[in-house]
């Protein structure tokens, strides 16, 4: 995909996003690989629902800023996807309320933050890490992430929001509204009789669609 297509399709599906109530305000930051392995970023302080695609920020490949506005405060987040996941072609954060309450949740568990309970999270997602609280911007998620160590396509950051990983833009964005499609989900069974997927049914998702789900 051609620059001008990805700076594009960038903006189109944030905008989507924004419009559906998925982040709000100026939250949120989203990125993707160019073809020359550089980086297109959405800038701080920017909503969703007007990215400019001329003004995103621009990264080369040795990871400089070039072009266009000052990136998001949270680089390192982003930065640690890309360097511990080779498929990752662009990273999405959003600050999406269900995703947010089940992480402030006292029974969430932080090795698998979201309740099995249809197939398609699994095979977007595989298993999600939750994190603890860091202070917006703060490097230390970054090292997080790299402890993972490439293990986890996506997490989610307590009190704070999912962040999904993709091979795509499309992808990624994808996987994220299924986090929180999902995270809805969840709520909305709370303190209900239900049945989630059996841990058989887990497996064979799994092995189906070639899932990274055990350490």
């Amino acid at each position: 995909m051609s620059e001008t297509a990805l700076r594009e399709e960038i903006c189109r599906l944030s905008a989507s996003l924004f419009e559906r109530g998925l982040t709000h305000g100026a939250t949120g930051n989203i990125s993707a690989r160019t073809e020359d392995g550089g980086l297109l970023v959405s800038p701080t302080g920017t909503s969703f629902g007007r990215l400019d695609p001329a003004r995103l920020s621009r990264f080369n490949a040795a990871g400089h800023h070039v072009d266009g506005d000052a990136p998001t405060k949270e680089m390192p987040l982003h930065s640690a996807f890309y360097e511990t996941r080779s498929t990752a072609g662009a990273v999405v954060h959003l600050h999406s309320c269900h995703s947010v309450a089940l992480s402030m949740l006292d029974d969430t568990d932080p090795d698998n933050f979201l309740p099995a309970l249809t197939p398609y999270a699994v095979m977007q997602l595989g298993k999600i890490q939750l994190l603890p609280f860091f202070v917006p911007g703060d490097p230390a998620m970054g090292a997080a992430v790299r402890g993972l160590a490439g293990k986890r396509a996506a997490v989610m950051l307590a009190n704070h929001g999912p962040v999904v990983s993709g091979k795509s833009v499309e992808a990624a964005c994808n996987a994220i509204e299924e986090l929180e499609a999902t995270a809805k989900l969840a709520l909305m069974l709370r303190g209900l009789p239900h049945q989630g997927l059996t841990p058989d049914h887990i497996t064979e998702v799994v092995r189906k669609f070639d899932i990274q789900w055990d350490d």
